[in-house]
């Protein structure tokens, strides 16, 4: 398994007069398979919200989308299962799936709704499963809730119980630092989409929207299918800039590819930058956009950086591996002439529509309602741009609910969530 690193800047003419010339760098990142390299095992834990509100209907096909994932799991799989209403529990422990119909009993048996919703219960359980059976493996979890979560008891300025949102990115990032993935998939109506979106966010994960609880077998089986493509794991992506070349000091590197995510960038002892990235799925590219500033350089073709990545190839037993070292050129010239990279500003834009809908969404929560139209309506025409039809309906359509007085339903609201990250695809 190798890595195919690539890199574009969205224009790469740089104009040799100024002092200061902004560019976005696109870095492509994926893992090229040979014919001769296996399937990655997988090593699944399953964290499922049993609280009072999945009653009926919610856990029953909760239950179904389990079964049917137990069927499209391979021989040498791990597979956990964690519950989790006010407390939590261990339903299945981190095993091989050899008998299917004894986890499927034990689900059914098991599996019952009541109680509340403390969701860092049951992510602290499911990390506990998952560091089971990390070797030579892909370990991820799908995360599900309905609820928002205990906020615990605050009294004035004190708090004086756990609170639980804390709790759950205090855990995400413990998982990445033991190379664990996070996926969560907000259930119904009713859950917290800013915490899901977070821990995803932090666990290298996915965010999953089930309106309707038909759906759940649907979002497992597309997110399943997405995990078992895996070919190296923990990667990360480190950044060398020469001296005449700076970051952006506001969100300066965002992942646009396969879904939008704000990602944060740690400082190496020796001066380079590094960004976690995550797993790395075979022939699907990762897609990073660095937003830079280049200094004054001499004319002619220049080196302003170099990018590598740092990664573990669990079918080797290998970590800490790493790709060739990459240039990365520019052109000075002072005859400027632009020389646009049609696919870099196009992942200028999908970033774009993510951004101008977070901007939509605080105006909204503070009250300025013409804002937010205004943001949604900017959204839409982005989406629109890079042909993500589907957005742009989703954004458009709250845009003129809004003008039209309505409020956004909770559904409106995620759905708005959920195209502002990816592109939808009908």
């Amino acid at each position: 398994m190798k890595v195919q690193l690539l890199s574009a800047l969205n224009d790469t003419n740089v104009d040799a007069t100024q002092l200061s010339n902004q560019r976005q760098l696109a870095i492509s990142i994926s893992s090229i398979a040979d014919e001769l390299d296996p399937s990655l095992p997988l090593n699944l834990c399953l964290i499922l919200d049993k609280s009072g509100s999945m009653h009926g209907e919610p856990i029953n096909t909760v239950i179904q989308a389990v079964e049917q994932l137990l069927a499209q799991l391979q021989p040498g799989d791990h597979i956990s299962i964690v519950a989790f209403a006010g407390t939590s529990e261990v339903i299945i422990p981190n095993q091989i799936v050899q008998d299917a119909e004894s986890i499927k009993c034990q689900l059914h048996k098991r599996l019952k709704a009541g109680g509340g919703t403390i969701i860092a219960e049951g992510l602290s359980l499911g990390i506990t499963e998952l560091l089971k059976g990390t070797k030579g493996a892909v370990s991820q979890a799908f995360l599900l809730t309905d609820g928002h979560g205990d906020r615990g008891l605050k009294i004035w300025k004190w708090e004086m119980g756990p609170n639980d949102k804390k709790r759950c990115l205090e855990l995400a990032q413990k998982a990445t630092r033991v190379s664990l993935t996070l996926n969560t998939f907000g259930f119904g109506n009713d859950w917290n989409q800013d915490l899901l979106e977070k821990i995803a966010d932090a666990g290298g994960g996915t965010l999953a929207y089930i309106e309707r609880p038909q759906q759940a077998v649907d979002q497992f089986s597309r997110l399943l299918k997405r995990i078992q493509s895996v070919g190296l794991t923990n990667a990360h992506l480190l950044l060398s800039l020469v001296p005449s070349v700076r970051l952006a000091e506001l969100k300066p590197i965002a992942q646009v590819a396969p879904e939008t995510i704000e990602l944060p960038v740690e400082t190496e002892p020796n001066g380079s930058l590094i960004v976690r990235l995550g797993d790395l799925m075979k022939d699907v590219e990762r897609v990073v956009l660095a937003n830079i500033y280049l200094g004054q350089l001499p004319e002619g073709e220049q080196v302003i950086g170099h990018i590598q990545i740092r990664y573990d190839d669990p079918a080797i037993n290998q970590e800490g591996l790493l790709s060739p070292l990459i240039p990365v050129y520019a052109n000075f010239t002072k005859t400027y002439q632009p020389l646009l990279d049609s696919q870099v500003i196009k992942s200028i834009l999908v970033l774009a529509k993510y951004r101008q809908t977070q901007v939509a969404e605080a105006k909204l929560e503070q009250g300025d309602r013409t804002g937010a139209i205004t943001m949604l309506q900017t959204a839409a025409k982005t989406a629109l741009q890079i042909g993500d039809i589907g957005a742009a309906t989703v954004l458009q359509s709250s845009a003129t609910r809004l003008q039209a007085g309505e409020e956004l339903s909770e559904a409106d609201r995620k759905k708005t969530r959920i195209v502002s990250k990816t592109i939808v695809r009908e």
